[in-house]
């Protein structure tokens, strides 16, 4: 993590004081934004954990997401080779474009992570609006016991589609268990990034 200490190792003149970023997702790896920080907005940067830009059109500092809330927390910053750029992880707090997309360079056919890790954000949303009165809304509401219930319901239709042989039975059946799998896992404030790091750990292990 690049500190405030560390900025002199910016090669600042190379770039006209001007260090271009890209800013990626810390736990998906989707690529969000490209902007410009000079040496204020960096250090801004560091010391809020908000992400702040020097707008080369407005000629001032903005903070991404400081009109409409989707901010940009910051998790770590990495300088690359030539001391010219930097690559910024962070948290983003709901879609970064400002036309609402996942990123400024979105694609219908962006990663299955990523698109797991908006769908789980989007679940989010439904299951605490109760003017939607969905199915994901209701069954969630219904608590825990439910949920569980259907997991384990959905876990044996994966288990019978797969007996029967039939590739798309088990698609959909093994879509409905990762769909309620992921509400289970809202439920106890738990992301399926908490899962894919744990299997990372069992991995470096070699328990698996």
């Amino acid at each position: 993590m690049l500190s405030i200490n560390e900025l002199h190792k910016i090669n600042w003149n190379k770039i006209n004081g001007m260090v271009p970023s890209i800013i990626q997702d810390n736990n998906t790896g989707l690529v969000l934004m490209h902007g410009y920080l000079n040496e204020k907005a960096l250090t801004i940067t560091i010391q809020t954990k908000k992400v702040t830009f020097y707008s080369r059109t407005k000629k001032r500092l903005w903070t991404k997401g400081e009109t409409s809330g989707n901010f940009l927390l910051l998790k770590k910053i990495l300088l690359d080779c030539d001391h010219d750029s930097l690559l910024l992880f962070v948290d983003p707090i709901n879609n970064t474009c400002h036309l609402n997309n996942l990123s400024c360079f979105f694609s219908p056919n962006f990663s299955h992570f990523s698109f797991l890790n908006y769908l789980e954000k989007f679940l989010i949303g439904v299951k605490n609006n109760n003017s939607l009165n969905s199915y994901t809304n209701k069954i969630y509401n219904q608590g825990i016991k439910r949920l569980s219930q259907k997991v384990g319901e959905e876990g044996l239709e994966v288990a019978l589609a797969s007996l029967s042989k039939n590739k798309q039975e088990v698609i959909d059946e093994s879509s409905d268990l990762i769909y309620h799998l992921l509400l289970l896992l809202l439920y106890h404030n738990l992301s399926f990034n908490d899962i894919i790091k744990n299997l990372q750990k069992r991995h470096n292990k070699k328990n698996i």
